[in-house]
């Protein structure tokens, strides 16, 4: 198991002018949110040490007798206030026992989403990929959040076509930014399909290359086209969106509208590096990065994509 530092918080920075760019970066302390739970058992003794030879009826259970109750006893006639004791001193000693009883945990409230169908790497990977198996992936404990990128690339896409686009992606990505492996987590089009991005499987909680400074412990989902002001965003991508996000965060049991504390990584972030910032847990790129990503249009819808995705956790 991962540990994890705490981080003071800090102020954002102001916003970067320049082109949008990911990064991959070497592995940081992230404050992890566990709640760790811990317990005993009450365990009733006697009160007389020894074997039982020469010892007196009861005599162990005399010392859990409440004093006020003696001093009423010591009232009553002889055999009444013997008798009275006795029946005093075994009620004591079954009140004690009952207490040692462990009492059941309620079990954790998981929510979790089905996941959506997924195109794998397979399905857009061309042979002439730089590299003729996928890297070797690096992997955090969890994903506790995830990024909403656009590609930036044109929308007047045929469907039919994103294969070809996410090629082209990857090769701009490994080839002029001499990257190992696409950035991106996830890739979704306009249709609502979903493509696997990053090599290492997407059940596993993958190390992306997509938001400077907040990498670990997230995903990078992007969104194929240009989102900006006034640009129609189509529901069969912010449902897929939903969809995913519920799922991958779903595995670790976070809520999509919650907030989460995590460490940057990197002074190029929004937030200087080792500083703590309290994200939403499905964020857009600009939340964590100055950057204009992933444009105004489906930053808007982002509020929409977390109800839904809470909804298809289960969550009310």
């Amino acid at each position: 198991m991962r540990v994890f530092r705490m981080a003071r918080r800090g102020q954002p920075r102001r916003r970067r002018r320049g082109p949008e760019r990911a990064w991959a970066e070497p592995p940081v302390a992230v404050r992890g949110g566990r709640t760790v739970d811990s317990g005993g058992t009450v365990r009733g003794g006697s009160a007389v040490r020894g074997g039982r030879a020469g010892r007196r009826p009861g005599a162990g259970r005399l010392s859990r007798v409440p004093r006020a109750v003696l001093v009423v006893l010591g009232c009553l006639p002889g055999l009444a206030a013997v008798s009275g004791l006795l029946l005093c001193a075994v009620g004591v000693d079954r009140v004690v026992a009952g207490s040692a009883r462990p009492v059941a945990a309620r079990p954790a409230s998981v929510h979790q989403a089905a996941r959506p169908p997924v195109v794998p790497r397979s399905g857009w990977l061309g042979d002439g990929a730089r590299h003729g198996r996928p890297p070797p992936a690096r992997y955090d404990d969890r994903v506790v959040a995830v990024f909403v990128h656009h590609t930036d690339s044109p929308n007047g896409y045929d469907c039919a076509d994103v294969p070809r686009i996410i090629d082209h992606l990857y090769a701009g990505q490994t080839g002029p930014r001499d990257w190992d492996d696409i950035g991106y987590n996830f890739l979704v089009d306009r249709c609502g399909t979903i493509y696997e991005g990053r090599a290492g499987g997407v059940e596993r909680p993958v190390t992306g290359a997509h938001t400077q400074g907040f990498n670990h412990r997230t995903a990078g989902i992007a969104a194929i086209g240009s989102f900006t002001e006034g640009v129609p965003v189509p529901r069969e991508m912010t449902d897929a969106i939903a969809a995913l996000a519920a799922w991958k965060l779903g595995l670790s049991d976070i809520d999509p509208r919650s907030r989460v504390r995590l460490v940057s990584s990197n002074d190029r972030s929004r937030y200087a590096a080792g500083t703590e910032a309290l994200l939403p847990a499905l964020a857009g790129h600009s939340d964590g990065y100055m950057t204009s990503c992933p444009g105004a249009a489906l930053a808007a819808r982002l509020p929409e994509i977390r109800e839904t995705a809470a909804r298809l956790q289960g969550r009310l």
